[in-house]
């Protein structure tokens, strides 16, 4: 792995009518001559991310980084993501639940942990003709998040089941005094069988899961926005003690707490860092990576 990567990051603002359906769109310029710079992404909604050069390598869960496509996308992930780049420039479009039911075709359960060729696969069609816009601009940056958008606006009228339903969900999973299954039941009106369904359709995990993820991803959240912290200091209300942190921090990260915060993070905290100090681009629930969930 290269030492002395130079990464930049760029947000770019959607239109307002597809705001409320997709987290962030940025890109991330890497150069890291002919070396991987490599990181590890935290639980997150579906993403794609369309890449002008060799695209990365990366496994979900423990295994062996794989080579991904040049246009790699993916379900919700209950996992870390660990990834590697080149010299590179990767677009990423991160993607609501309530994006999922507008924009993508199936359940989110069948791509949770996983990624596929989004140029083929057909729960991403709606997607399939940005990469090519994009690799045949000539005209700059701007001008090829231009082109995203407008791709994207020309599909915002797709019709949405259920979706006054699923944004009650994703502010209901963003409240820290919603702890458990059964007050996330009581929010939405839903019997437990009709919510398991609906979470799986739209969210693409069990209730307990999400509600289990959204809480870690809070914690981890508030401990890389401000590393002065203690992982004491940085727990979600919702823990009972830091042994119960330390027991999710492996099941979802698959590392130890103080092994990760050992690592360097060479793209992550500059996407951070760079969300941090343009509150222009989305609301600050809607930055990817885990910025969002707080």
């Amino acid at each position: 792995m290269t030492d002395s990567p130079r990464i930049s990051v760029r947000f770019f603002r959607l239109s307002e009518p597809l705001q409320p359906y997709f987290t962030a769109l940025y890109l991330t310029t890497t150069e890291a001559g002919d070396g991987l710079v490599e990181d590890y992404l935290h639980p997150e909604w579906a993403a794609m991310r369309f890449t002008e050069g060799p695209p990365p390598i990366a496994s979900i869960g423990p295994g062996e980084m794989v080579p991904q496509w040049p246009f790699v996308a993916g379900g919700p992930t209950s996992l870390a993501t660990h990834f590697a780049v080149t010299t590179s420039r990767i677009w990423g479009l991160g993607m609501q639940p309530a994006g999922w039911a507008k924009f993508a075709n199936g359940e989110a359960a069948a791509l949770a942990n996983r990624t596929v060729d989004g140029s083929t696969h057909p729960a991403f069609a709606a997607f399939a003709g940005i990469l090519p816009q994009i690799l045949a601009c000539t005209e700059g940056d701007d001008a090829k998040a231009n082109l995203i958008d407008a791709h994207l606006m020309l599909q915002v009228h797709r019709p949405v089941p259920r979706e006054a339903e699923i944004f009650a969900c994703q502010d209901a999973l963003r409240d820290p005094a919603i702890g458990d299954v059964a007050a996330l039941q009581d929010r939405l009106g839903m019997t437990v069988k009709s919510l398991e369904r609906f979470c799986r359709r739209y969210f693409g995990f069990t209730p307990k899961l999400l509600l289990r993820r959204q809480r870690f991803v809070r914690s981890l959240a508030q401990f890389m926005l401000d590393p002065s912290l203690s992982w004491i200091d940085a727990l979600d209300g919702q823990y009972h003690d830091q042994a119960q942190f330390v027991r999710e921090f492996r099941e979802f990260m698959g590392l130890l707490p103080t092994e990760y915060a050992r690592m360097p993070h060479p793209i992550i905290q500059p996407i951070m860092r760079q969300r941090m100090a343009d509150q222009g681009a989305a609301e600050p629930l809607d930055v990817p990576t885990i910025a969002r969930f707080r």
